[in-house]
């Protein structure tokens, strides 16, 4: 299973956005750092944009490239489909519920069979949670103080289309994201521009 490693932190700097979540992670950065710093031709501020938000959802660019297109495919505006489709991401909603403190913690959990979904063990981070789909801690890791800890010092849900459960170790997608809700820095037109060329 492919996944994106190296230094998170130095990718932040690069990238020029804390795109890893971490409170120290832009703590180095400074002038001349980021690629946003230098002049960019109009190419390079999609290509900027595009590697920034594969870098928040932790996806490789075959991945990231067959979400674009399926959002291509749809009615809907394509960057508010795309975001929506990353959003509705398993680990995400893991690390979005607080289960996790980190994407990349949000995947190993679901890859080692921690997170269920309807009562059943999922363990495909790409797996996408429909409306309705209630995403659980399994019983045996109930007792992981790490586990326990990050979903119950937000007891209250920050995303209106989460439900907490904080009792059951679970949450519910009560509907889909919308653009304003999910929060990230990024302009989707830019990288839909990139991939209509």
């Amino acid at each position: 299973m492919a996944k994106m490693m190296g230094p998170r932190f130095k990718q932040c700097r690069r990238l020029g956005l804390n795109v890893c979540g971490h409170p120290k992670a832009m703590d180095r950065a400074v002038k001349g750092t980021s690629r946003a710093d230098r002049k960019l031709s109009p190419y390079g501020v999609q290509l900027l944009e595009k590697q920034r938000l594969k870098a928040y959802y932790g996806v490789l660019e075959k991945q990231f490239a067959n979400y674009v297109k399926k959002a291509m495919k749809s009615k809907n505006s394509t960057g508010e489909v795309l975001i929506q489709m990353l959003e509705c991401r398993l680990d995400n909603l893991v690390y979005r519920l607080g289960l996790a403190s980190s994407i990349r913690q949000a995947r190993q959990m679901v890859v080692h069979g921690h997170i269920l979904v309807n009562g059943k063990k999922v363990d495909r981070p790409s797996y996408e949670i429909t409306v309705g789909d209630v995403i659980s801690l399994r019983e045996k890791s109930h007792k992981n103080t790490m586990f326990k800890e990050g979903f119950q010092l937000n007891a209250i849900s920050q995303y209106p289309y989460l439900n907490k459960d904080v009792e059951n170790f679970s949450g519910t997608l009560l509907r889909k994201p919308e653009r304003n809700e999910v929060p990230i820095e990024i302009d989707d037109i830019l990288v839909v521009e990139y991939y209509s060329k």
